[in-house]
């Protein structure tokens, strides 16, 4: 039983410690976000790399602040293909306005 303790002991230990490298890496990424606002890309460009920033900072948070890193494989399993077909429902909606509203203002 003493086992059990000293790992359960160990293990919030290590978490306090992710959770905020966690928390730092999900700062510079915004940071990294941010700073892409200012430069004068493609909006084509900008869009992908902002989606593909986002999916990293949504695994980031997903992973370790709602504790799916330590779930069993199924339900990861489960959430992953669920969450990739929202995201490409969202682009196959949103998309299209979009582009047809950066039109418009030409």
């Amino acid at each position: 039983m003493s086992s059990h303790a000293a790992a359960a002991e160990s293990h919030d230990v290590g978490h306090h410690k992710a959770f905020v490298i966690v928390w730092v890496w999900l700062l510079a990424l915004t940071g990294v976000e941010v700073f892409l606002a200012y430069l004068r890309l493609p909006p084509v460009l900008m869009l992908t790399i902002l989606v593909g920033l986002s999916l990293i900072k949504a695994a980031l948070i997903v992973s370790y602040f709602m504790h799916l890193r330590f779930e069993r494989l199924g339900l990861f399993l489960l959430l992953v293909p669920a969450m990739v077909f929202c995201i490409c429902m969202m682009l196959i909606m949103f998309f299209p306005d979009s582009v047809r509203l950066l039109h418009m203002r030409q």
